[in-house]
């Protein structure tokens, strides 16, 4: 293949020049930028938390009262924003602007303030708002922004980033409504929900949103507070006998809940901020204890505060005074203490010189009534010992008797048992003593009888003998000597000496023969058998 030439096949060769290459590849690159060039023109990039605002270049023109373009297809700024994405619109008949969206913090609120539309009439403030919810009059729009992120179109709407009203425990939210009608009754303080005004029903303690143009929230410390009547000076009355008698006292007060706003209207002063409690105390709280000291106090005399009666009735009717005339008032007191009285000096020593003399002729008659009462005690204390010890004297006889007659009865017992234990032992004794009576009897008996049956052996043994006793007696000595010599003599059979021995063998068998035995020793029991025979 030669250079500039392209072949496929053995058929066909298709040839294309070095210029022709050049020029296909240069329409390519230009296509390619083109392409490129009307894609990057079409194209609108919006990012993450940003909007795009579409200014329309072509279309119906716009009148001169018109801030925005009415509808999509006149000249000018749209209504509508491009949400996040990727867009495509003809740069020749669009325009855009990207821009961040309004994000509204946590702990913050947005207002919305519309700027196109019709102005608003005299007094109006507040846009009005139509079926869509979009404002057809310029003005601040009802409602508030909830933390978020809203594309907002910038060329129709402000947003004013605000804190919401944060009512801490122990208040209340007074309610003002600021762009409703006015009231029908003029002359109420409180008005009915829906009309200007305060209103009766207030907030409780919380984080609320709403609107600071529809709605303004004052806040009412409902917590209890001390106010110390010595704080506005010397606080006093004249006496009725012309002494100037001063006092200290404190106040505990606080206002009912429940009539929070009626409490705001009345005692509220709009040079001293929305703060009501230094209203209270100079309008309420002052006013009556000073009306009260002044009538209560006139009616004793200056020597009577120095005395300790006078002093706590003073006292019970300041507190149930101060209370009944701040209830109807929306004021609750709590507790109203006066904690000092100090009388006209004039008279303070001298009466007091005599209230120490009475408080001590008190405290004698106490301590002699305390000693007749010790000695009362005294006695009927000795009365119950006396009465304890006889009981208990009582209790050791009947303890004592008890135990002897208790031992009495075991003692009885043991001896009862012992004479028993002695019978049974000498019944077992003469029964013994019997027994071995009897024993000795048997024992002596059969000596006896032994004895006897010996004697009639022998004696059956002498009969034998023909009763010559002494020629027994030579036949037991021979017969026992017998069986010796003859084991000595064995060889001599034939000798002389046992010839005398053959006699006595020959006896022997003479005695088998009349049934007697003569080669053996009678014993006591063969001879009493024998004698029996």
């Amino acid at each position: 293949m030669s250079s500039g030439n392209l072949s496929y096949s053995g058929h066909r060769q298709v040839r294309f020049s070095g210029p022709s290459l050049a020029a296909v590849l240069l329409l390519a690159i230009v296509g390619l930028s083109v392409i490129w060039t009307v894609y990057t023109s079409f194209r609108i990039d919006v990012g993450s938390g940003e909007m795009a605002v579409l200014i329309r270049k072509t279309g119906l023109d716009i009148t001169n009262g018109d801030e925005i373009a009415p509808t999509p297809d006149h000249k000018g700024i749209q209504r509508e924003v491009l949400a996040e994405g990727r867009h495509f619109y003809n740069p020749y008949t669009w325009s855009w602007q990207v821009d961040k969206q309004i994000e509204i913090a946590p702990g913050d609120m947005g207002i919305k303030i519309s700027l196109t539309g019709d102005d608003l009439g005299y007094g109006d403030f507040l846009a009005k708002v139509n079926e869509k919810g979009e404002a057809t009059t310029k003005g601040i729009m009802p409602g508030v922004l909830n933390p978020g992120r809203y594309p907002i179109n910038p060329y129709l709407y402000a947003v004013e980033i605000q804190k919401p009203v944060t009512i801490p425990a122990g208040f209340k939210g007074v309610v003002t409504n600021l762009a409703a009608p006015l009231a029908e009754d003029p002359n109420k303080l409180l008005v009915k929900p829906g009309e200007r005004g305060v209103q009766e029903a207030t907030l409780e303690a919380g984080t609320h949103y709403l609107n600071p143009y529809v709605t303004r929230v004052d806040q009412v410390d409902c917590r209890s507070q001390r106010f110390n009547l010595g704080e506005e000076g010397d606080m006093g009355f004249p006496s009725k006998d012309g002494f100037w008698v001063s006092l200290d006292g404190v106040i505990e007060f606080r206002v009912v809940p429940e009539k929070a706003a009626e409490v705001y209207v009345l005692f509220n002063r709009s040079d001293n901020g929305p703060e009501i409690d230094k209203e209270i105390v100079e309008t309420i709280i002052m006013p009556n204890a000073r009306s009260f000291c002044r009538l209560q106090g006139s009616n004793s005399s200056g020597r009577d505060f120095i005395q300790g009666t006078t002093r706590t009735a003073f006292q019970e009717s300041f507190e149930k005074s101060m209370k009944e005339a701040c209830q109807p008032l929306g004021i609750e007191v709590i507790q109203a203490l006066v904690t000092k009285i100090r009388p006209p000096q004039q008279i303070a020593d001298p009466v007091r010189q005599r209230e120490i003399a009475k408080q001590k002729e008190l405290q004698y008659q106490q301590q002699a009534l305390q000693q007749e009462s010790e000695q009362k005690l005294a006695v009927e204390k000795a009365l119950v010992e006396q009465k304890q010890a006889l009981v208990k004297a009582d209790q050791d006889i009947v303890k004592i008797t008890t135990q002897a007659q208790q031992d009495q009865e075991v003692a009885i017992t043991k001896g009862n048992e012992k004479a028993a234990v002695a019978q049974l032992k000498l019944d077992a004794t003469i029964d013994e003593a019997a027994a071995i009576e009897a024993k000795g009897k048997a024992a002596a008996d059969v000596v006896r009888f032994n004895n006897e049956a010996e004697a009639a052996g022998w004696k059956k043994a002498v009969e034998a003998f023909q009763g010559d006793g002494q020629a027994y007696a030579q036949y037991v000595m021979y017969q026992k000597l017998s069986a010796s010599y003859r084991r000595i003599m064995v060889n001599t059979a034939d000798s002389p000496i046992m010839k005398i021995f053959e006699s006595f063998a020959e006896s022997a068998d003479a005695a088998k023969a009349a049934n007697v035995k003569p080669a053996s020793t009678p014993t006591p029991a063969t001879a009493a058998s024998g004698a029996e025979e």
